[in-house]
């Protein structure tokens, strides 16, 4: 996070759509793979210049072009003058700190998401920025990093499962977003399973560690729905039809994904509830094993109080003290002491102290 703000603070002077690459990653070569489809033909190809990406630009087929690789600004120059995309959304596009959101230009719509990964080994989550444009025959969906959420899509565009093919480039635009959301609850799954772990670990052995995931976790939560929470919005004005480019049949898809972010929405609420509740278990697990603590330290301390009084006064060097003649003082005084200490074992045990 810290070097993200430093990358930020280069931009402060610069002239609006300058682009500069903030986020992860470096300025390696961009990868361009495209696919362009109708109901009855289907081209899938790795392309290496954006030039080729327009000659599949036909109003007959569905162009889907996905570009990883935001720091590779060549490409991304030569995108917005091939497609005529505005330098504004091209800067928003190499800056991967945006929040969803959803921009009209009339004759494309600019879409920005967040997708989300489970890290099973270090058990964390990552995100990753996604940007779509969204035109009348094409979608381009550009990431930062290799690896997304996308074959299974790509396996039913190449299968011609459902209605896909058919549809157009706005029913693409919401399987698209379907997925990274689908995704959302195997991730929420995941840290459900975490936080199951994380309590059974608070009840029987709460430690420090346990104190700093639960921290670190909530901390992504907190994250995870700053990424989450405007999407709300992004699905609500594709849903209501603002734009041309998302025709009618359209609706009722985009209004079920919908339902599926306000799920989402909920689930990281109820985990970020659970989180608060696992640090009050904390605090009380860790106060009660310390009452414990004292509790058997008093009890150890109370009982050896009147055996040191006792001691105490056989200690005492008076030259008249009878018992100090006696031939069996010494084990008298002995066995007057285990009785009272006994004894006040005995107590504390009916007491339910011990």
């Amino acid at each position: 996070m810290a070097a993200k703000i430093k990358k930020v603070s280069k931009k402060v002077g610069q002239p609006p759509g300058t682009l500069m690459h903030i986020g992860n990653g470096g300025t390696e070569k961009a990868e361009i793979s495209l696919i362009d489809y109708n109901k009855d033909t289907i081209v899938e190809k790795k392309v290496d210049s954006i030039e080729e990406c327009r000659e599949f630009k036909d109003k007959s087929t569905v162009t889907w072009i996905n570009i990883v690789g935001l720091g590779d600004l060549a490409v991304i120059r030569a995108l917005g003058n091939k497609f005529g995309i505005h330098p504004l959304v091209l800067e928003d596009i190499v800056n991967t700190g945006q929040r969803p959101k959803l921009e009209d230009f009339e004759n494309y719509l600019f879409i920005v998401l967040k997708m989300i990964f489970y890290k099973d080994k270090e058990g964390e989550i990552e995100t990753e920025q996604v940007s779509l444009i969204v035109g009348p025959d094409f979608v381009i969906s550009l990431q930062e990093r290799k690896g997304d959420v996308f074959n299974p899509l790509r396996e039913r565009i190449r299968n011609g499962k459902g209605s896909i093919r058919k549809m157009g480039s706005d029913y693409l635009t919401y399987t698209l977003i379907d997925t990274i959301i689908d995704n959302y609850f195997i991730v929420l799954e995941k840290v459900g399973e975490k936080l199951e772990d994380m309590e059974e670990e608070l009840v029987s052995d709460p430690s420090t560690e346990t104190l700093q995931a639960i921290h670190r976790l909530k901390r992504e939560m907190i994250y995870l729905r700053k990424s989450v929470w405007p999407l709300r919005e992004v699905i609500t004005r594709l849903e209501r039809g603002d734009s041309l480019l998302i025709k009618k049949s359209s609706h009722i898809y985009f209004r079920d994904i919908y339902d599926h972010t306000i799920q989402v929405m909920d689930a990281i609420e109820t985990s970020r509830e659970m989180l608060t509740g696992m640090l009050d278990i904390y605090l009380s697990s860790v106060s009660n094993r310390m009452n414990d603590v004292m509790k058997v330290l008093t009890i150890i301390a109370t009982i050896f109080i009147p055996l040191t009084f006792i001691a105490g006064i056989y200690g005492m060097n008076f030259e008249y003290m009878p018992e100090l003649g006696w031939r069996g003082a010494y084990f008298v005084v002995l066995f007057v002491m285990l009785v009272v200490g006994a004894g006040m074992i005995a107590y504390f045990k009916n007491k339910k102290w011990l």
